[in-house]
């Protein structure tokens, strides 16, 4: 090949790369821009949704009092539901002592960043201080109304009076989950302490709070529920 004919090849093959080059840029330009048009999650199949937001919103019970916060109510539920394969973030809201008052007055704040849906989780305090099951009552109707008013979807998690109560105020305080579930059309777990609250080997020395095994048997108890709840958010 004469020296004109190889120059005039390599300028041909140098032209030919610099205009694949300019294309692919144009085309990966291109992408970015459709990308940038189209809603959070859905820009490309190999961007994943976001996962779906569960506040669990309680008082020590959900808190994981004494525990490692691995073993936590919301960090064992959440291990669980991804195990099970639902891409979800349970978000721990649970402070010790709370009632259902304390739990309305923070209520806003902790929703100031948003949620997909939420666990209710409040009242075994109001139980134990004796407090009058219509303040409980209206507590927890109150925050069902303001949840179902930003239209966030909850789990309503109940609570049982103790016997040594008495008959009448264990019947006006068992009575108030199942009247806001049907109220509110929201899914009840009618006791969130089923199967740990009458077995020792399941609480803590205080005889109140579930250990570790005591908080992996509320989890396996409910769920069942949890994950029906998750099907219908998405």
């Amino acid at each position: 090949m004469s020296p004109e004919r190889h120059l005039l090849c390599r300028r041909k093959g140098l032209i030919a790369a610099a205009y694949g080059d300019r294309r692919r840029f144009l085309q990966s330009g291109a992408l970015l821009m459709l990308a940038a048009m189209l809603p959070l999650g859905r820009a490309t199949g190999a961007l994943a949704a976001r996962p779906l937001k569960i506040i669990a919103f309680g008082d020590s019970l959900t808190a994981g009092y004494m525990l490692p916060a691995s073993a936590a109510f919301p960090a064992v539920l959440e291990k669980a539901l991804w195990a099970d394969g639902h891409d979800v973030a349970i978000v721990n809201a649970g402070v010790s002592g709370d009632t259902a008052s304390g739990g309305l007055d923070r209520l806003d704040w902790t929703l100031a960043g948003g949620a997909d849906g939420l666990i209710l989780e409040l009242g075994a305090n109001d139980m134990l201080r004796g407090t009058d099951p219509n303040v409980t009552k209206a507590a927890l109707d109150t925050m069902l109304s303001q949840l179902k008013a930003r239209d966030i979807k909850v789990l309503l998690a109940g609570m049982k009076a103790s016997p040594s109560l008495g008959k009448n105020y264990q019947t006006a305080f068992d009575a108030i989950y199942p009247a806001l579930a049907q109220k509110y059309d929201v899914p009840l777990y009618p006791f969130f302490l089923d199967g740990v609250a009458g077995d020792p080997s399941l609480k803590l020395g205080d005889g109140m709070h579930p250990n570790q095994a005591g908080v992996e048997r509320i989890v396996k108890g409910i769920l069942p529920l949890v994950e029906a709840f998750l099907n219908g958010l998405s």
